[in-house]
């Protein structure tokens, strides 16, 4: 199972959440994959930093209602008997804003850490950012990058062919996928699950993809079947 961004905030609808971990408690996928992007972390956002609506953003407040959510997807798979799936957790550039914060004003040195995002305690494997982590012959990164500046892919296809394997990816909105006609290689870019609009996306930027992806058949060299699940389709069956 992979999960694509969340970007839980204070204030946003998590009841998705708890959805897909009832549909993981039921389907028992042996590994699951956050992509990246669960804790939105409004309050360390530089973009926003100056504006009116910065106003009234709190750090303590970005980290309670993210381990809230995470809570709520795990509690069905941590009650499910005999089930113990592998927990990878690719980190985010949201969740590296943690560190950056550090990094910038060393004055705050001590007082952020990525333990307070308590994912080791939850029981992630956690991989740093922009760091792939190799899983049965297909690659996992928050993104990849292309060029000497190092930005981020523009397509599943040039994935494809800068990475040369299957990867899968979160970050960017759209769902994209590219499939190598000879090596049957797959390049996935896995689009976003959560409820709210982004306001920065506009009327139009909205209108994407949600849902986790599910791989079945997966043969250890990189080859599987997709299978998208829709959060519609989450909420009639699974909430």
């Amino acid at each position: 199972m992979v999960i694509p961004d969340t970007q839980v905030k204070p204030g946003v609808n998590t009841d998705h959440l708890e959805w897909a971990g009832n549909y993981a408690s039921e389907k028992r996928p042996d590994v699951i994959v956050m992509i990246g992007d669960w804790f939105d972390m409004p309050s360390l956002s530089s973009y926003d930093k100056g504006k009116l609506a910065f106003e009234g953003r709190r750090y303590v407040d970005d980290i309670k209602a993210g381990r809230k959510a995470m809570e709520r997807f795990l509690k069905p798979i941590q009650e499910t008997k005999d089930y113990k799936p592998r927990l990878v957790f690719t980190l985010g550039n949201h969740e590296h804003r943690v560190i950056r914060v550090a990094d910038n004003n060393p004055e705050f040195s001590g007082k952020f850490s990525f333990d307070d995002l308590g994912l080791k305690d939850y029981g992630w494997e956690v991989h740093d950012f922009l760091k792939p982590v190799l899983i049965d012959g297909i690659e996992y990164c928050h993104y990849f990058t292309s060029g000497v500046m190092g930005r981020p892919v523009a397509s599943a296809a040039t994935l494809l062919r800068e990475r040369q394997r299957s990867c899968t990816q979160g970050h960017v909105q759209h769902t994209d996928i590219a499939i190598h006609k000879k090596t049957q290689n797959i390049a996935l870019f896995s689009g976003t699950f959560y409820q709210h609009d982004e306001d920065y996306l506009g009327y139009q930027g909205n209108n994407q993809r949600r849902q986790i992806v599910i791989k079945h058949e997966v043969d250890g060299e990189g080859h599987y079947d997709p299978m998208f699940v829709s959060l519609k389709f989450l909420e009639k069956a699974y909430s």
